[in-house]
């Protein structure tokens, strides 16, 4: 490449899924280089698939485009299969000189335009010079965001015993059900295990729990200390002040993105993955997870155990892996 270091134009392509959002920036910080954040909005043709839409803005509001123009970056970082196609046009319009990278796999239509393609391990995808594999998903949890949250949210909790249990819970995805019955298994079993150790939980739930899986989850808990966030309710969400308050974490299995971002705190982490809750995909993240030591599954704890892990977070091995193929050392910038 003509750039060095400091001089590299990267364009990060955000759209509205907020999974997305946090791995494009989480790869971006990793690499320590000045980005531009390019917000990408979609009309109803973002639907079609890429096979049709091939490498084109026509999938894209008015305003959206607008802000698409030259100088064109030397390298683009993205996420999903939306965004694919408005990478491929962004390095034809460069004359075929864009470094692209994506995260998670864009469709098997234009593949060869990508630079580097990280996908998770648990994919199952074959090898190809383009193709880089992860151990779940790039986030933006890292030691500065824990020690930022320990600084918003310090003192916040300590009325309540210790130690403290966070919760984080998912809910339905495309394909799985998150179930009341489900929910209330959940609950009963945390609140089992903080009881237990006369501790407490910090329970906050997603845009993807239902009110009656909500409301069943609340139920079980009992008369365990909480403090309780629900998806919607008002105020910062405490998430991030959880995750770095917390002394051990039980998290949902149906999310990747949370998940690795548990694994990330090197705190002690427990999945609850009910197969009826769990796609194949994910049934072989968690298998990675506990035999790399990363997580245990919730299924199996008798009491809240204590061992520590190295932090999880796939941004640094993508970045890590564009710094290596653009040939910029570790660490530039």
């Amino acid at each position: 490449m003509a750039f060095q270091g400091e001089n590299a134009r990267v364009w990060l392509l955000i759209d509205d899924r907020a999974g997305n959002k946090s791995q494009v920036l989480g790869v971006a910080r990793a690499l320590d280089l000045p980005f531009e954040i390019k917000t990408i909005e979609y009309t109803a043709a973002a639907a079609l698939p890429n096979y049709m839409l091939m490498a084109s803005f026509s999938m894209l509001t008015q305003n959206s485009r607008v802000n698409l123009a030259a100088p064109w970056p030397d390298i683009v970082i993205a996420a999903g299969r939306r965004t694919a196609p408005v990478a491929r046009r962004i390095k034809e319009l460069s004359g075929g000189k864009a470094f692209l990278v994506q995260i998670m796999h864009p469709g098997s239509s234009g593949e060869e335009d990508f630079a580097l393609i990280a996908v998770p391990r648990h994919d199952g995808m074959g090898e190809a010079d383009n193709r880089f594999t992860m151990t779940g998903a790039p986030h933006g949890v890292t030691a500065e965001s824990l020690t930022e949250a320990n600084q918003t949210w310090g003192g916040m909790f300590d009325h309540l015993p210790k130690p403290h249990v966070a919760l984080i819970v998912g809910g339905d995805t495309k394909r799985k059900k998150f179930t009341p019955d489900m929910a209330r298994e959940l609950g009963e079993r945390a609140a089992k295990l903080a009881g237990d150790a006369g501790g407490s939980l910090l329970v906050t739930t997603s845009r993807r729990s239902s009110p009656e899986a909500t409301a069943a989850l609340l139920e079980a808990l009992g008369d365990v200390p909480a403090n309780v966030f629900k998806w919607g309710d008002e105020g910062d969400n405490p998430y991030m002040g959880y995750l770095a308050q917390a002394d051990h974490i039980i998290a949902t299995g149906d999310s990747v993105s949370m998940c690795s971002e548990a694994c990330a705190t090197g705190r002690p982490v427990y999945i609850f993955a009910p197969k009826k809750l769990t796609v194949h995909k994910h049934a072989k993240l968690h298998q990675d997870l506990y035999a790399k030591g990363f997580a245990r599954p919730l299924q199996d704890a008798e009491t809240l155990e204590e061992w520590s892990h190295d932090p999880l977070n796939a941004a640094y091995e993508v970045a890590a892996e564009i710094r290596r193929r653009l040939g910029l050392e570790v660490g530039e910038g």
